[in-house]
């Protein structure tokens, strides 16, 4: 019998439909586990090399991934899922999600989990604009967020779709935020993203981090770990930006899954060895 899944918010679940021993199966599912994102390729590489597990990738986004939870809920799939923290509390009041605490539960502060267990916080984001500064054609990298308005900057930036992947909805929370908005009033942001419509952005719903190495989408609202990647590990000419009227901090977060084994790799050392 497999488990029933768990949530990341930037988060992780699993589901279970019943008690499993960890290691029953050498393979497990993963929904939203791209390999191009917060270096989830070195993750599962390291799962399949330290516990013998192998996971194959998947590309889903967070609403994708909550979408294909509920469609088997009585019917689970997936081992564990990975996805925004608002994703990952509307799977736990769905019930699509089984109640977990992996080692060192308890060092995670109140506010990054649900008490019971529901989801955990397993990283963090900063929001701001991922640049591929090679494929500005001469423009100067962008400091603001209303820099992104700007005619030399048409048809260069790109965010995912905020009703489907989370970096797009925290894309959106930070951009209304900033323009002096709060979570029930949206319409400072609204205004925002009406007036860059009309500078012709991009709006992916996958992951667009290879579409920003190629020059594709030269300016990405993405989070820094991103960002930082493609300057350091992929040595791109890129730049990450804070715009100056703010940004926004995001989690990612878990809930318990079927490979507990799993789940304490990477609640332990495990996640600290990724390369």
């Amino acid at each position: 019998m497999r488990f029933k899944q768990l949530v990341m918010g930037v988060s992780l679940a699993v589901a279970a439909t019943a008690a499993q021993p960890a290691f029953a199966d050498e393979a497990a599912i993963c929904y939203n586990c791209p390999p191009e994102w917060a270096d989830w390729g070195g993750q599962l590489k390291n799962i399949s090399n330290d516990l013998g597990i192998d996971v194959p990738q998947d590309n889903k986004n967070s609403g994708q991934t909550l979408s294909q939870l509920l469609a088997e809920k009585d019917n689970p799939v997936a081992d564990v899922a990975y996805y925004g923290v608002s994703f990952g509390i509307k799977a736990n009041e769905a019930g699509v999600v089984q109640n977990y605490k992996p080692t060192n539960f308890d060092a995670i502060p109140d506010g990054l989990k649900d008490p019971n267990g529901g989801w955990f916080a397993i990283h963090s984001g900063t929001i701001g604009l991922f640049v591929n500064v090679d494929a500005l054609d001469g423009a100067p990298v962008p400091q603001s967020w209303n820099d992104l308005l700007k005619p030399e900057y048409k048809g260069m930036v790109g965010y995912l779709d905020p009703s489907s992947a989370f970096v797009g909805y925290a894309g959106a929370v930070a951009i209304n935020r900033a323009m002096g908005g709060s979570l029930d009033d949206f319409t400072p942001g609204i205004e925002f993203f009406k007036k860059l419509k009309e500078n012709d952005p991009i709006v992916p719903k996958q992951t667009a981090y290879a579409r920003v190495l190629s020059g594709e989408i030269p300016i990405l609202l993405d989070y820094d770990f991103n960002a930082y990647r493609a300057k350091y590990k992929d040595n791109a000419n890129v730049e990450f930006v804070i715009p100056s009227e703010g940004g926004y901090g995001a989690v990612c977060h878990e809930p318990g899954c079927q490979q507990s084994a799993w789940r304490e790799w990477q609640k332990g050392s495990g996640l600290c060895d990724v390369g």
